[in-house]
C-alpha cells in the first residue's frame, strides 16, 4: 500500500460552483483541474508543484552504465540509470510504479547527479533532495529517501562495472 498521499477533491464541491448551470464535461473536468492544481500547490509548494507539472529525467535508459532498482517500505518500486562519460555522470533517468512524490524525488535526484564525478553522486542523500524541493508532507518524506537510495544503487553499480572493466595488477 502506497503511504502517500493524494490531495482529494471532492465533486460535492464542485458541484457547488455550477449550481443552476448544466456545464459541460470539459467545464468541469478543467474547473477540477484547477482544484486539484491549487491543493497541489498548498499542501507541496510552488516548487514540487512545478516539477509534477513538467516533469524530467523520466523514461528509462536504452544502455546505461549502472542501473539501481529499490522497492521501498511503502511498496513503491524505483529504477534510477546512469550513463558516465569519463569520469562524469553525462546523463540520468528514472522510472517509478510510485505516487507523484516518488517521481518528483527520483527526477531531484538525477538532476543532481548530472556533470557530478561518482564520489560526489555519493553524497547525495534524501536530506539533500528535501532541501532541493523545499520540503515535503511527513508523509511524503520517505520518497526522497529512496530516491537517493536507489540513485546510490545505480552508482554502485557503475562502480562494479567500472572495477570489472579495469585491468587487474599482477
Amino acid at each position: 500500500m502506497d503511504d502517500c498521499k493524494t490531495p482529494i477533491v471532492t465533486v460535492q464541491s464542485i458541484q457547488g460552483d455550477y449550481t443552476g448551470m448544466s456545464p459541460s464535461f470539459d467545464e468541469f473536468a478543467e474547473h477540477l483541474q484547477e482544484e486539484i492544481d491549487q491543493d497541489v500547490i498548498r499542501i507541496y509548494g510552488e516548487k514540487v508543484y512545478e516539477r509534477w507539472r513538467n516533469p524530467k529525467f523520466a523514461g528509462r535508459m536504452e544502455s546505461p552504465t549502472g542501473y539501481g532498482r529499490v522497492t521501498g517500505n511503502c511498496g513503491d518500486t524505483m529504477e534510477v540509470f546512469l550513463y558516465l562519460e569519463g569520469k562524469t555522470v553525462s546523463d540520468a533517468s528514472f522510472t517509478t510504479d510510485g505516487c507523484g512524490g516518488s517521481a518528483i524525488c527520483a527526477s531531484v535526484a538525477c538532476e543532481l547527479s548530472i556533470g557530478k564525478e561518482p564520489e560526489q553522486v555519493a553524497d547525495v542523500t534524501g536530506e539533500m533532495i528535501l532541501q532541493v524541493l523545499g520540503g515535503l508532507p511527513e508523509d511524503d518524506q520517505h520518497c526522497a529517501f529512496l530516491a537517493a537510495e536507489t540513485l546510490q544503487a545505480a552508482l554502485g553499480d557503475c562502480m562494479c562495472r567500472y572495477t570489472d572493466t579495469q585491468p587487474q595488477k599482477s
